[in-house]
């Protein structure tokens, strides 16, 4: 038997993954370095409205998420000064 692909879609490209995949499944199909910098903490994964959503979270059909650079509060009221 093999796994049903469901089609969801990472900073607009189409990606298929495995039923159940998580947020972090598809994007490590999408391009396995942005993967990295999720993992490592350099990027976020948004869902189609730009609110962050946990890396585990379950994919269904049509999911839409996006990356986005994470951003050291700290540091950015730092330099506002």
């Amino acid at each position: 038997m093999t796994d049903r692909l469901v089609r969801v879609f990472v900073n607009a490209a189409g990606v298929d993954v495995p039923s159940g995949s998580t947020a972090l499944d598809a994007v490590r199909a999408f391009d396995a370095g942005a993967a990295a910098d999720v993992e490592g903490g350099r990027r976020l994964i948004t869902d189609s409205r730009g609110l962050p959503i946990d890396a585990s979270a379950a994919m269904s059909a049509g999911s839409i998420i996006r990356l986005v650079a994470k951003r050291d509060r700290a540091a950015a009221d730092d330099s506002a000064e």
